[in-house]
């Protein structure tokens, strides 16, 4: 083995990638990027979770409870009345609501033993592990006022619940997020090696016109994108049994709006890279932030301010809200947030079919 060899190898890649700035700006500024917003997410102070208190013994035990439930700094409590609690439960502005029975400090001193009810909106099991977390830590200063008192809650859900396992909350968001990741870099990837083999010289020097160039590519990765997400949703409910209360055909036109959006959005950035491997660089800095903010792994409500305002402006965000509300609620098209759910998603695929439409035209031309 030649020393001199190795050496001139190396120094060959080494100058390779120094020539090519936009891999070293990738290599050393995405995972800055991804690490900065992480940082940020879990601890730049967003909100808290928000519940309320209802039927309160303010004369008693009751009001010690909620008092230490309004200082909390792991919830935002409120009083309420139960018709506002239930009906802000519906809606989602709060994730759940505790309810003090009025014979709540005799029952404590009597039998040692309370079992307050706590109602949960349940789609995203951090919010609700928040809230049964609060509420049982508010206990503990009232067990020092009544000694070997039993805290035993009674806990009821308006979605989902003690039968839901980890892939029935996250399953609607992962199956919105696995179509529109594989559709974007095999669309990005593909096109870049139809270009790179010169495919497309060939088609141009043929009768075919432009307009019609344009929209054959389009279609076809389109129908490769219809069929996988066909085939995730049908794995998803059929195999791995998925929890879903809503109607297919309304889960598979999300889906498929996703699957568009990534096919365009692949065909538009592959305008900026030159190589499959740079086209496969886009993933840290188109995926993986939207994967972050999305609320597939951390509730919105829970985000910073800034990120929840950009979280509001990224389709995945309404695909994985739209999912969720279909699968786990039982949403349909009357339902005001699936509307703005679908709304979004479509006006975002019909931008990016425009931006990728002028981008294979000026690459054809």
């Amino acid at each position: 083995m030649s020393a001199s060899r190795v050496r001139a190898i190396t120094q060959r890649l080494l100058h390779q990638f120094r020539r090519d700035r936009r891999t070293l700006a990738l290599l050393f500024g995405a995972p800055l990027i991804i690490l900065g917003l992480l940082g940020y997410l879990l601890r730049g102070g967003g909100d808290v979770p928000k519940m309320g208190l209802v039927n309160l013994d303010l004369g008693g035990n009751g009001g010690l409870v909620a008092s230490t439930l309004e200082r909390s700094k792991t919830v935002s409590a409120s009083r309420m009345s139960a018709a506002d609690a239930a009906a802000k439960l519906r809606t989602g502005d709060i994730a759940g609501y505790v309810v003090f029975p009025p014979d709540f400090s005799t029952v404590a001193f009597q039998s040692h033993s309370i079992a307050p009810e706590i109602h949960l909106e349940g789609s995203q099991p951090g919010l609700s592990q928040s809230i049964v977390q609060a509420v049982s830590q508010s206990f503990v200063t009232l067990a020092g006022r009544v000694g070997g008192i039993q805290f035993a809650p009674r806990i009821t859900f308006l979605y989902g619940g003690s039968s839901f396992d980890t892939l029935d909350y996250f399953g609607a968001a992962f199956i919105g997020l696995v179509v529109f990741f594989l559709v974007f870099v095999i669309t990005a990837v593909a096109f870049l090696r139809e270009r790179g083999q010169g495919t497309l010289e060939r088609l141009m020097a043929s009768p075919l016109r432009r307009a019609e160039i344009v929209l054959g590519y389009m279609l076809g990765f389109t129908v490769l994108a219809l069929v996988q997400s066909a085939e995730v949703l049908a794995f998803s409910l059929l195999v791995l049994h998925v929890h879903n209360v809503g109607n297919v055909a309304l889960i598979f036109l999300l889906e498929a709006l996703m699957a568009i959006a990534a096919v365009n959005l692949g065909i538009f950035l592959s305008m900026f890279a030159r190589t499959e491997f740079q086209a496969v660089q886009f993933i840290p800095l188109v995926i993986v932030p939207q994967v972050l903010l999305a609320g597939i792994i951390f509730p919105i409500s829970t985000e910073p301010g800034p990120l929840q305002a950009l979280s509001r402006v990224l389709p995945l965000t309404y695909a994985v809200e739209g999912l969720r509300n279909i699968m786990i609620k039982g949403a349909d098209l009357t339902w005001s947030s699936l509307q703005l759910d679908v709304g979004v998603v479509l006006g975002f695929c019909i931008l990016v079919i425009l931006a990728g439409a002028m981008t294979l035209r000026r690459r054809i031309a």
